[in-house]
């Protein structure tokens, strides 16, 4: 499937019906219809008797219902067979073809402009449809402000369903009592029923993320919730045991600025890209959400503690990235192109230009078409500022 990106973090305005043909804001589509009004009427004119397009006026209104609006089109099914009673009663009576092409243009322009009042309406309903999956994509994907928390940050999201938009993917930055907090994660599966378990993480995510002082605990907490969940849509015949979800938690702590903290359940390890290079995240080793019961210690995620260094940004990807594959068969290697890119230019490893360099050289090694729905999310903390956001104090930490 061929990917659509929003380019940015959440959608911006509602969808519209598309305007087809615009020059400088405004619509020409009445212009194809009426040249070929005028081309059939010259050429009718300028060609013998056993060379007779008049009642090719019949298609001006088909063509008109393609791309015109209803009144466009109704005034092309009125023009047409005016235009052929014109045109014919001027030619002398043995070239005039008479009633009956005139009465197939006129039935001709009726039904071009029923045609146009289902087309319509039929945009009408997919542009209703692309607000809703846009609604459904601001609450589950929330417009992050700059600097949030005091970070600086940047996302991109690709859809692999161009009609869909919408997928189980999902990241969120969270200010709290003790630190920011950040999540990414991945909803197995695909459809409505993984935008509402991803819904469900992020409300429970959003909650405990500010009261919690452990960034174990809230992996505990998004576990216990993801259980509830598919038990209540079980209960509803809506749901399978096989849901689970892949995430990473990161927690920038208020009195360790040189540090991060880290759980990495099931998900990919999150890169440390900086001016010196790229590594990855020490192994995590924690289990998906919904698969605790496979523990066999029973302990829950380990938790990582990971010296960050000024300038040093946290790049978190859903398995879209590095499951690219390109014609042969091969995997994207994320790493190691992006160790060649820093080595030509560090500036790279700042938020916004990481992402778009991601997503370009992910798009390009597939050749634009994604298997999977794919997040690309870039965060690091804000350097030399000392705001956090609307209600942070520049450390990420609420004000009383």
């Amino acid at each position: 499937m061929r990917a659509v990106s929003d380019g940015a973090t959440g959608l911006k305005g509602d969808a519209r019906r598309p305007e087809l043909l615009r020059v400088r804001g405004r619509s020409v589509a009445w212009l194809p219809p009426l040249l070929l009004l005028i081309g059939i009427v010259v050429v009718d004119f300028h060609t013998s008797s056993d060379f007779r397009i008049l009642s090719w006026i019949v298609l001006v209104p088909g063509i008109a219902a393609a791309i015109c609006g209803v009144w466009g089109t109704a005034a092309f099914a009125v023009l047409a067979p005016a235009t052929y009673l014109a045109a014919d009663a001027v030619l002398p009576h043995e070239y005039q073809a008479g009633l009956p092409d005139l009465v197939l243009a006129g039935i001709g322009g009726v039904l071009a402009t029923a045609a146009c009042v289902v087309r319509v309406r039929g945009e009408r309903r997919m542009v209703h449809i692309q607000d809703v999956a846009a609604t459904i994509r601001r609450t589950v994907l929330r417009p992050l402000p700059p600097d949030w928390g005091g970070l600086e940050h940047a996302a991109v999201y690709l859809a692999a369903d161009s009609e869909a938009r919408v997928g189980g993917d999902f990241y969120d930055i969270q200010i709290g009592l003790h630190g920011t907090r950040v999540i990414l994660g991945d909803v197995q599966g695909k459809g409505l029923g993984a935008v509402e378990t991803a819904a469900a993480l992020l409300g429970t995510f959003r909650e405990v993320g500010y009261q919690e002082p452990d960034l174990a605990t809230i992996a505990l907490r998004l576990e216990e919730r993801l259980q509830r969940h598919i038990l209540m849509r079980e209960a509803l015949g809506r749901e399978d045991r096989d849901r689970f979800a892949t995430a990473v938690l990161i927690g920038f702590p208020d009195l360790d600025p040189g540090a991060v903290d880290a759980v990495v359940l099931g998900h990919d390890r999150p890169l440390v890209v900086g001016p010196h290079g790229v590594r990855h995240l020490p192994p995590g080793h924690g289990l998906p959400l919904g698969m605790a019961e496979l523990d066999p210690r029973g302990e829950g995620p380990p938790l990582l503690h990971v010296p960050l260094r000024p300038g040093e940004t946290l790049l978190l990807t859903t398995d879209g990235v590095t499951e690219a594959r390109d014609g042969d068969g091969a995997f994207y290697p994320l790493a190691d192109d992006l160790t060649e890119a820093v080595a030509a230019d560090p500036g790279i490893a700042l938020p916004r230009r990481l992402v778009a360099f991601v997503r370009e050289r992910t798009l390009r090694h597939c050749g634009g078409h994604l298997a999977d729905d794919t997040t690309v999310f870039a965060v690091r903390r804000s350097e030399g500022t000392g705001k956090g956001g609307g209600n942070g104090d520049g450390n990420g930490r609420l004000r009383a």
